[in-house]
């Protein structure tokens, strides 16, 4: 069993390959397992989840990254920002600080040298919305 950040590397790769290659991600995890490729159950739940909301996802982050459209941005950035906004709406099991601090580690390491603090400013805003658009107790 992996770690949950390389379950997240993981899913990066499948998300990616897919993005890149217009396939759908189901079927690169479907082919990855017929090569034998083992891959974590929090990275397929991870794929799982963000195939399935996708739409809600890119609408999200369409509407946080000013001047750049989703078809603007590196691939590895819209992927990795695509798995992170997942764990902010849909996993509460991830505190939002762990889900952007793995984003923005792995923008850091896997994109350019700008994509961290690119990563990091439209995943905090995302975060600043939501916590305003909470009712308070």
């Amino acid at each position: 069993m992996a770690s949950r950040r390389e379950a997240r590397r993981q899913a990066i790769d499948v998300l990616f390959q897919a993005d890149l290659t217009g396939a759908d991600a189901r079927r690169i995890l479907a082919e990855w397992h017929a090569a034998g490729r083992g891959v974590d159950p929090f990275a397929e739940g991870l794929v799982e989840g963000v195939t399935a909301a996708r739409d809600e996802i890119d609408t999200l982050l369409s509407a946080h990254s000013e001047h750049w459209s989703l078809d603007r941005m590196a691939g590895v950035d819209r992927t990795i920002l695509r798995v992170a906004t997942y764990e902010l709406l849909h996993r509460q099991d991830v505190p939002p600080a762990v889900a952007i601090d793995e984003a923005v580690r792995a923008a850091k390491e896997l994109s350019t040298e700008d994509s961290g603090a690119f990563v990091n400013g439209i995943l905090g805003q995302i975060v600043r919305d939501a916590g305003r658009s909470r009712p308070s107790a």
